[in-house]
């Protein structure tokens, strides 16, 4: 019996003896690569789920933006997502790992070390767990490479993303520098000039305050709800809806990629600022349209009030008077073959500049470097003594006059202005000597036309007239009555406003148009002036009407005739002797085709009157379809607000899809070629 057990025992031995020579040397490199490529494996089966999924809530979680945030927009993928990913990569694989590998011994212990197998297969069992645990090895190594991998990528790709936000932030701040803009809020007790306006989302409204090249974006920024907004005005940025960031009061359409200009009219109460605002738009309006370009108002409510101030022009009234509380900007879009700008029109009450605090609060002179000093030529100490007694009756029948001198309004606003970094420094100062037309007509106001500059001097403004120049680049002066060719107007403005219209349109002359010479020459003349008939009985009815004579023509930008009523109410005898003379009057000037003249006698009126009957049938009709084009176009651009590209709120930004897309690419196929490339390395060296 004894020797049965040593047979029996020198057989387990040479059995033992031949699995540790002929078995192990096979089982643990076998065990070893498959563990190693089950880990891999599930890497990539891991990765794949993970980075191509294309719903925020898929193996990989993406953040979605708060909606109370500033900036509710995906960050850039690079920057915090593609680490979620690898972070959601490795939790997937690591503990699978490591579970599979306890579940590989336990299971070969169970099976192959129970008796009396056991005492055969100890060696195999061996071999195969040593295999499984010195797989953890060449995963680590796998590992390592593939984090290097995604830094790698991510690397290269955050200096490529680098450089495009700091050029493409170069090009923004250098196309706004050369285009000069300017942006500034048009809204009463704000008029804060801004950096950057708060843009809201065209899909949930959602507002974005720094919408440009940034960490959330090189080229777009992707709102919450999917939609992809432009960082930059020359790739559409100017198409959303843009807001002030610190009133949050909406600003007007296209900001950003024109030039804000503030235009504010200062004068005393009564000057005639509203008037000559009015019929500055309307000759801006149609000069823009003569040179090729267009006149928008950025608001419909702007364009409303437009319209009911040239229905109350028409109909021989004056404009409102203008409430006492601070302005707000009446916006115009003004695009011309030379350039591009928004017009912000401040139209105070006179009464704000009758007071050192009240012209503190207007702010809006801060920004801007042109204005307009409105002079109501009777509020002068000087003028009002020499008129003779049916002079001033003459005056106080045709228009209320202010009783504020405007040297000391001038002084007053002058002394706001040196609060400024440049002292109050102006680039274009247009100086409008309004109810030029009520002036002309008293015997102090002869020769206005021809050098207003040399009137203001000898009627006692020469020193507020050299303050002005000592203040501005450039001056210019206007005599404006209610007889000014738009012509005038529209020149005077442009160039205030920087974009000059004149030598852009031609108006006809008094020596290409003597007089009536035919029914021909005269149907052109109309067209010109009032557009295009509307059908053949309105062009018999233009070439059947009596002969005018000449307009103004083209005079120098100081000798030109001016417009303006004032804004207050006529006294009660103005009143009477208007309503009196209603019946006699004649029509309109029809330069001027919404100007009053029934404030002038009959045998005052300018040359150029035109029946009444004719403007009434083809002025109106074209000033109604002018309004109603604008309120189409003004409805356009804030009614149906641009759509921007993007996908639903529950899928992944395209971004991010593509830098997953690039980082699989990556993983898949320079994680194995790093991986072929040290086991080489590793077998040149230990072989």
């Amino acid at each position: 019996m004894p020797v049965v057990y040593a047979v029996a025992f020198l057989l387990w031995v040479g059995l033992v003896w031949a699995e540790f020579v002929f078995v192990v040397p096979f089982a643990i490199p076998a065990a070893l690569v498959a563990a190693a490529c089950a880990g891999v494996g599930r890497f990539f089966l891991v990765a794949w789920r993970a980075l191509t999924a294309t719903t925020v809530d898929g193996p990989s979680p993406v953040p979605r933006p708060a909606a109370g945030s500033r900036d509710p927009a995906y960050p850039q993928y690079l920057l915090g997502q593609v680490w979620r990913d690898a972070w959601a990569v490795t939790l997937g694989t690591v503990p699978w790992c490591l579970e599979r590998a306890r579940w590989g011994v336990t299971t070969l212990t169970a099976r192959m070390l129970a008796l009396p197998q056991g005492l055969a297969l100890f060696p195999l069992w061996l071999a195969l767990c040593a295999g499984v645990l010195v797989a953890a090895l060449p995963l680590a190594v796998a590992g390592l490479v593939f984090a290097a991998v995604t830094v790698l990528v991510a690397g290269v790709g955050l200096v490529g993303w680098s450089v495009c936000v700091v050029v493409l932030g170069a090009v923004e701040r250098l196309w706004a520098a050369y285009r000069r803009i300017l942006l500034a809020c048009p809204h009463p007790g704000c008029y804060q000039r801004l950096a950057l306006p708060a843009y809201a989302c065209p899909r949930c409204d959602a507002r974005h305050f720094r919408l440009i090249p940034n960490r959330l974006g090189a080229l777009h920024h992707v709102c919450r709800c999917g939609a992809r907004l432009p960082t930059m005005i020359l790739l559409g940025r100017f198409r959303l809806s843009a807001y002030c960031p610190h009133c949050e009061r909406r600003l007007p359409g296209r900001i950003g990629r024109a030039r804000v200009e503030p235009l504010p009219f200062v004068g005393g109460p009564a000057a005639g600022k509203t008037t000559l605002m009015f019929l500055a738009v309307r000759a801006l309006r149609a000069g823009a349209a003569e040179a090729g370009g267009r006149a928008e108002f950025a608001e419909a409510r702007d364009a409303r009030v437009y319209a009911d101030a040239l229905t109350e022009l028409d109909g021989g009234g004056r404009p409102a008077k203008t409430g006492p509380e601070l302005p707000a900007a009446t916006m115009l879009d003004l695009a011309l073959p030379a350039g591009h700008r928004i017009l912000y029109l401040f139209d105070p009450a006179g009464e704000l500049h009758t007071g050192a605090t009240r012209v503190e609060r207007l702010r809006y002179l801060d920004h801007g470097e042109a204005l307009l000093f409105v002079i109501d030529p009777f509020a002068l100490p000087e003028l009002r003594p020499a008129l003779s007694r049916e002079e001033r009756l003459l005056v106080e029948a045709a228009t209320a006059t202010s009783e504020e001198d405007p040297a000391d309004t001038l002084q007053r606003l002058l002394t706001d202005l040196r609060s400024r970094d440049d002292q109050g420094r102006q680039r274009r100062i247009a100086v409008v000597v309004t109810k030029a037309d009520v002036l002309r007509r008293t015997s102090v106001g002869q020769g206005v036309d021809e050098n207003v500059r040399g009137w203001l001097e000898g009627v006692g403004l020469g020193n507020t007239i050299r303050t002005l120049e000592r203040t501005a680049g450039e001056v210019r002066y206007l005599a404006s009555g209610l007889d000014t060719p738009p012509a005038a107007l529209a020149d005077l403005f442009g160039w205030a406003a920087g974009l000059p219209i004149g030598g852009q349109r031609r108006e006809p002359t008094g020596a290409e148009r003597p007089g009536s010479t035919s029914p021909a020459t005269d149907l052109a003349y109309e067209h010109l002036v009032w557009g295009a008939p509307t059908g053949p009985e309105e062009a018999a009815g233009r070439a059947a009407r009596p002969a005018e004579d000449p307009p103004a023509g083209d005079r120098p930008a100081d000798a030109r005739p001016a417009e303006d009523p004032p804004a207050e109410d006529p006294p009660a005898d103005a009143r009477s002797a208007r309503d009196r003379s209603a019946n006699a009057r004649p029509a309109e000037n029809p330069l001027t085709d919404d100007a009053p003249t029934d404030a002038r006698p009959a045998d005052a009126r300018p040359a150029v009157d035109r029946p009444a009957a004719g403007r009434t049938a083809t002025g109106r009709t074209a000033d109604a379809a002018g309004r109603a084009a604008t309120e189409r176009s003004v409805a356009a651009d804030q009614g149906d607000p641009w759509r921007a590209a993007g996908r639903p709120g529950r899928l992944i930004p395209l971004g991010y899809q593509l830098g997953r897309g690039a980082l699989l690419t990556a993983l898949l196929v320079l994680g194995p070629a790093a991986l072929l490339l040290l086991g080489l390395a590793g077998y040149a060296r230990f072989h």
